[in-house]
């Protein structure tokens, strides 16, 4: 997994900065219903997508939540006084204090499926009576577009993905929340071209892909060898899923 607090100051820039925000914002507001008073969003990271839901209505209350020291401190310098550091596994907050939580790109992160079952587990005792919980799933497949780098990259040794649709209904069911709604996104800014995508090899964020690896290696070879090296090729379209609490 990559190092979140070495990503920290590049992230944004890398991860498609505002317009890749606003886009996941505005499908996640979406799903959470208008009463809405009190919002937790876990992997907060920089804060960028945090900030847009913070204002999206008059009058709720924001809280966001991450695990990396340099991430929760970028996204304090947007958000003062509302970010906490901490784990999703274990969150500091009492039983039915927020009317949603949000996840985005936060489950296909944890290295075990019972990582996962008890991150949505906090997320569902959190959550009052009624409440949402709002969460990306199958993170790594929304990012196979069909193009000539998913081609070479296909070869690569695969992790489990442990945010597919049917693990993550299942967790939710577990725990008292029902499928209430889905949408999806483009994230803007997030279409590799050959050049950048090397330049994720060496550094790590394909994680069963060693930087420095004779694997890595012959990958950045059969990518300098496509045409168009900055040429991005098309953005990936991610997936959100709601559940209600019963």
């Amino acid at each position: 997994m990559l190092d979140y607090d070495k990503e920290a100051e590049g992230y944004d820039a890398w991860r498609g900065g505002e317009p890749r925000a606003a886009e996941a914002a505005d499908a996640v507001r979406g799903l959470i219903p208008r009463q809405t008073r009190a919002l937790l969003d876990l992997a907060c990271g920089t804060g960028i997508v945090t900030r847009r839901l913070a204002t999206a209505r008059e009058g709720m209350r924001v809280t966001g939540v991450d695990r990396s020291v340099a991430m929760a401190r970028q996204a304090a310098a947007r958000l003062p006084g509302t970010i906490v550091l901490a784990d999703a596994r274990r969150l500091p907050f009492r039983d039915g204090e927020f009317d949603a939580v949000t996840s985005v790109w936060l489950l296909h992160l944890p290295p075990t499926d019972d990582d996962v079952r008890a991150i949505v587990a906090e997320c569902a005792r959190v959550l009052r009576p009624g409440g949402v919980f709002v969460t990306t799933v199958d993170k790594a497949a929304s990012h196979n577009v069909g193009s000539d780098i998913d081609a070479v990259m296909a070869a690569r040794p695969r992790r489990p993905a442990r945010d597919t649709p049917h693990l993550v209904e299942s967790y939710a069911a577990e725990c008292g929340l029902r499928a209430a709604g889905q949408a999806r996104f483009r994230g803007r800014g997030q279409g590799r071209s050959p050049r950048r995508t090397i330049a994720d090899l060496r550094r790590g964020w394909f994680v069963t892909v060693p930087p420095g690896s004779p694997l890595a290696e012959e990958f950045i070879g059969r990518l300098a060898a496509l045409p168009d090296q900055e040429r991005d090729r098309p953005d990936p379209v991610f997936t959100l899923r709601a559940f209600r609490k019963d």
